[in-house]
């Protein structure tokens, strides 16, 4: 398929202007549209999580092709910003997977039709769940809690059966009210014997073998809370904890515990730690990630020195950074995007576009299309 470039239109857009199509959607969620060729998916809970749906679209016209419903009648805790299905769902182009927290765990093939599905058990937050599936090889591969309960497991994507099952020592809470926890999702780097998954728990990144789940080193510094996902480049691996807990930086390598002979830098102090639930981006040296309080950061990858800041917006932001064609693209909560140019030296912005409708979940990109989803409407940008 050839592959289409984002225009100058691209980078501007409007609740009337350069949007392409709107298809409502039945209900809430802070999960991300995931795009395969011509397809898009989104996951959405409604009637107060007991539907959850996985509802695939057209590409081109937004037309809804199918939609996949579960119902869960038992009460599931979470909280008000965090409605069920804040999973997204993940897709090889054969199936498509959608994890609906204690609902299960559900396999289709891209027409819709069930191929397995899977009780994974009880999960119970005070913050509900939001971690999202990952495909490797011949494996699905969920970071299943938070909570009283909470484990790894990768499953076998044609017969839906374990293939293993891992429980870090410090993953899950000794209560419900306890602020303890991974909603990360992992990164996977590599690919056959010298993959390795990149896990952020409670206390320690792990670098984790996805073939087998044997963890092959870990590194220590982070507090209980984690929200974001790893950042990884060939050399190194930053963490960001929630609630102004600490970021590290670690050295690819090793062997078993490498706190001592790999961590390159640990920041504790709470102002270099703004709350985070987004996940940042690497272009080269630096990171860029905007905070939860809208206020964006740029920082040396190699020293976690900040290089500046800048208030992108009134709102707060839950969306991860995302990069594409030498831009930066990021949403607020009150549907305003950014466009930044990636710049070590000051917060150089591109456009700044506005939407209509609460948006906590990460744009999406194909196809020099742009997919954004509201808590009611998925939208899509782009001439």
């Amino acid at each position: 398929m050839r592959q289409r470039k984002l225009t100058s239109r691209g980078r501007k857009w409007s609740p009337t202007e350069n949007i392409r199509w709107r298809a409502p959607l039945p209900g809430p969620g802070n999960s991300t549209p995931v795009v395969w060729e011509d397809q898009v998916f989104v996951t959405c809970a409604s009637d107060e999580g007991k539907q959850r749906s996985l509802i695939c679209f057209d590409r081109s016209s937004g037309k809804q092709r199918w939609q996949k419903s579960v119902s869960f009648a038992a009460v599931e805790v979470t909280h008000k910003t965090n409605p069920q299905c804040a999973s997204s769902p993940v897709t090889d182009g054969k199936q498509v997977v959608a994890w609906f927290g204690s609902a299960g765990l559900y396999a289709y093939d891209m027409e819709g039709k069930l191929l397995w599905k899977r009780d994974l058990g009880k999960f119970e937050h005070v913050w509900g769940t939001a971690s999202s599936p990952v495909i490797f090889e011949n494996l699905v591969i969920v970071n299943c809690g938070p909570g009283l309960r909470a484990f790894w497991v990768a499953i076998d994507k044609q017969t839906g059966r374990d293939v293993w099952r891992w429980e870090p020592p410090e993953a899950k809470s000794a209560k419900l009210a306890e602020f303890r926890g991974s909603w990360s999702t992992p990164v996977i780097d590599g690919s056959g014997d010298q993959a390795l998954m990149f896990l952020s728990m409670p206390t320690r990144l792990y670098a984790v073998e996805p073939r087998t789940g044997k963890v092959r080193w870990s590194c220590g510094g982070l507090s209980k809370l984690i929200y974001t996902s790893p950042l990884v480049t060939k050399d190194t691996v930053t963490v960001m904890c929630g609630y102004h807990g600490p970021s590290l930086a670690v050295r690819r390598g090793g062997q078993g515990d490498v706190t001592a002979s790999h961590r390159l830098w640990l920041l504790e102090d709470r102002p270099a730690n703004p709350q985070r639930v987004g996940s940042g981006v690497v272009v080269g040296d630096h990171i860029y990630i905007l905070n939860e309080t809208g206020i964006a950061w740029c920082m040396e990858v190699k020293t976690g020195k900040k290089l500046w800041e800048q208030r992108l917006g009134k709102a707060k932001s839950w969306s991860s950074m995302c990069y594409v064609e030498g831009r930066l693209y990021i949403v607020n909560m009150d549907g305003v995007s950014f466009v930044l140019e990636p710049n070590a030296t000051s917060c150089k912005i591109v456009s700044e576009n506005s939407l209509d409708g609460l948006t906590r979940g990460s744009m999406a990109f194909s196809q020099g299309l742009i997919f954004v989803r509201t808590y009611k409407q998925l939208i899509c940008i782009g001439n």
